[in-house]
């Protein structure tokens, strides 16, 4: 993560950055040692000023001692050799030790017309100056950079708006000055998390929405799409209590066979990232399965046997639920036993499908509790049906 500044100037953004730099350090979530500005300046200069009235006294052209100094110093390549297929250029220059000091480069040479050899430093100044290491530009803009980190534990997203709050407040105490034309704003990786949640925010609503409108088309009943559609929430609380249980230092905190069990399911505090929230999607799918299997065995008891009271709505209820319990539970078992390999995979792509496996996981293991759920829902309004007809 880190800060963008942008100015008219590069002293005014490195200025705004030593001092946002120091700020940052005293934000709680974020690591102090990892709070670093740039440094635009510090990097020396050689500049030669020629003094134009001075090669005007010898009769010296400005292009004259240009082509010398650049000769001397920077070299003139006048030739290529060919070798083969490598080309190497062939330059001309002074040795070392004839230009790596300002008082070297002082004694060079120039030719009067008069055939007159003038030191260097009677027609120029010869001085180092502190400028810019490397100049940086973003949207037209002069650009530097803070850099910084997280604390372990903490969220980016979260790490971002405290500091950014921080900052804010610093502006208004007075105590974070922010010159005319000089803006700073937030970027790094966390950026990816802020755009992922808006699409998400669209997603996972439109996602339960056409899961219901297919339950809704599968049964023509609304209650009956709705117990169905109750098992996602089940599954969705499941997904969160094992994140839960992922964050408690207690969890799976023991050995069996020689390994480390948190070790093997990769047991640690995991935030609400993109992974995870992705992780709930394909549960949601999944999790409406059992209720589809129990609810749809018990429209058809409930057909061929049409109960008239409610003892007899209560029988068929249990009848069709002993019958599917074994096929809901090898749908929920088969996706927990295929979600293991990826719970304690490890390598490259694990960051990522670890957290999406936990919530599909926890989810599919408490989704278990629909095979209850769903026939007692089921029985439930279809006895406030026979009450209603009875009235």
């Amino acid at each position: 993560m880190g800060v963008k500044i942008k100015g008219p100037d590069l002293e005014s953004i490195e200025k705004v950055g030593f001092e946002i730099e120091r700020l940052l350090k005293e934000v709680p979530s974020v690591e102090g040692n990892t709070v670093i500005a740039d440094r635009i300046g510090g990097k020396p200069y050689l500049e030669i000023h020629i003094d134009r009235e001075a090669i005007a006294r010898y009769g010296i052209h400005m292009k004259q001692v240009q082509d010398v100094i650049e000769v001397a110093v920077g070299g003139k390549q006048l030739t290529t050799t060919i070798e083969g297929r490598e080309r190497y250029s062939v330059r001309v220059r002074y040795q070392r030790e004839l230009r790596n000091s300002i008082e070297t480069l002082e004694k060079i040479l120039i030719g009067a017309p008069d055939g007159t050899q003038i030191p260097l430093r009677q027609l120029a100044e010869i001085k180092f100056r502190r400028g810019p290491m490397v100049i940086k530009s973003e949207d037209t803009f002069l650009v530097g950079y803070v850099v910084f980190d997280k604390k372990p534990g903490y969220a980016e997203v979260d790490v971002v708006e405290a500091a950014q709050s921080f900052l804010n407040d610093k502006i208004a105490d007075g105590e974070l000055d922010i010159p005319a034309g000089v803006s700073f704003t937030f970027a790094g990786s966390y950026e990816n998390q802020v755009r992922s949640e808006k699409k998400l925010m669209v997603v996972l609503p439109l996602a339960l929405l056409i899961i219901f409108l297919i339950l809704y088309f599968q049964f023509k009943n609304v209650p009956t799409a709705l117990l169905v559609f109750s098992g996602i929430f089940v599954a969705w609380s499941g997904g969160f209590l094992l994140l839960w249980l992922y964050g408690q230092d207690w969890f799976l905190n023991f050995s069996w066979f020689g390994m480390e069990w948190r070790e093997v399911f990769q047991v640690r505090a995991y935030n609400l990232s993109v992974a995870v929230c992705v992780g709930f999607l394909p549960l949601f799918g999944i999790a409406s399965d059992d209720g589809v299997i129990i609810s749809t065995y018990l429209n058809q008891v409930f057909d061929e046997q049409k109960p008239k009271t409610v003892t007899e709505i209560r029988e068929a209820t249990i009848m069709a639920g002993k019958r599917r319990i074994r096929p809901a539970l090898m749908t929920a078992g088969t996706t927990i036993l295929a979600l293991i390999p990826v719970l304690t995979s490890t390598g490259r792509g694990a960051d990522i499908m670890v957290p999406m496996a936990i919530p599909s996981f926890g989810g599919m293991t408490v989704v278990l509790i629909t095979v209850f759920l769903v026939p007692t829902l089921y029985c439930a309004v279809a006895e406030r049906r026979l009450r209603h007809s009875v009235r």
